[in-house]
């Protein structure tokens, strides 16, 4: 798989990136059973298989598990810790996490950023963390906090490098303020079917609520060489195989896609992520199935090259209307 560095950093990444929140199995309390550890152990081999070295988690995946089975992956695959680079979140705490009736929340402090690392690099059994996201903007948030946590964790060699999830280019800017590293990777959800963050460079002289908190979100990152990462590119497996009761521009981006794919002969995966690859920012599609043959479906992408007839074709079947 075709590989680049990251700017302000010096990782060198595949274009796709494997997102590890499911291969922890349940979000219960309960322990993995071993049919859904061997079913990790088969994705992350799969994943490592077709050239992706980038493997995102985040503290909260499967409570906890998905960081301690990758861990164990790791070992009984033989992956050297340098030969894949892991990227942890942090940020937010589950309803009921320190208490009966304690509400979900986000929590930007020293003390929970510090502590949160120290969990992930505890499961995952490794010294560092390549890259740490601060993963829902905090209300709350002191971006003078934040810097004192990044600082000591870079300090201690605990974290190589930073960067947010879901935050708008005014939030970025905040954090910057204060922060002394630079922020590498802000990680979005970005799909054909969840394309406001694209659509908004069209809509410009359209007032919508949506496109107005996402306004100019992606040229602040390509202006700033800020990593722009897209979680459930596929939409959740929609775009292949419409749920029942789906609304109308789903199934006919759905068809728009099969289409595409039949005529070019690869896989629907490879078309709806060569869509998101062939966005001039740069985006790295983050795929989350924990199937390996979708795993392989979904590497294809990286040797597909849409024309711009192509790429608007499923930009307007996915946004279900011309545009203007």
């Amino acid at each position: 798989m075709k590989s680049y560095q990251i700017a302000h950093t010096d990782l060198r990444v595949s274009r796709l990136a494997y997102g590890c929140m499911n291969i922890g199995g349940t979000w219960g309390p309960g322990p993995m059973t071993a049919e859904e550890r061997r079913a990790a152990m088969e994705s992350i081999a799969a994943a490592h298989a077709h050239g992706i070295n980038f493997f995102d988690h985040a503290d909260i995946y499967t409570r906890g598990k998905s960081e301690l089975v990758f861990g164990e992956a790791l070992q009984a695959l033989g992956i050297a810790r340098q030969e894949v680079v892991i990227q942890g979140k942090c940020g937010i705490h589950l309803p009921g996490d320190s208490g009966p009736g304690s509400p979900g929340r986000y929590d930007f402090s020293y003390n929970h950023i510090v502590a949160a690392v120290e969990g992930s690099l505890r499961r995952l059994g490794t010294d560092y963390l390549d890259i740490l996201l601060l993963h829902r903007p905090d209300p709350l948030v002191e971006p003078g906090e934040v810097a004192r946590a990044f600082d000591t964790l870079h300090q201690r060699g605990q974290v190589r490098y930073f960067g947010v999830s879901n935050h708008t280019g005014p939030q970025i800017d905040l954090l910057r303020s204060r922060v002394s590293q630079p922020l590498v990777a802000n990680q979005v959800e970005v799909s054909l079917l969840h394309n406001a963050l694209i659509d908004v460079g069209v809509m410009a002289d359209r007032v919508d609520a949506i496109y107005a908190a996402a306004e100019g979100t992606l040229d602040y990152c390509r202006r700033q060489n800020i990593l722009v990462q897209a979680y459930s590119p596929v939409a959740g497996g929609q775009l292949i195989d419409p749920p029942p009761g789906a609304e109308e521009r789903v199934h006919r981006a759905a068809v728009a896609v099969a289409d595409m794919a039949r005529a070019r002969g690869v896989t629907p995966e490879a078309i709806i992520l060569a869509w998101l690859l062939r966005h001039p920012a740069g985006i790295q599609p983050v795929i989350g199935t924990t199937r390996p043959a979708r795993i392989a479906a979904s590497c294809q992408a990286d040797e597909v090259e849409l024309s711009r007839e192509e790429w608007y074709t499923l930009y307007i079947a996915g946004r279900g209307r011309p545009v203007p």
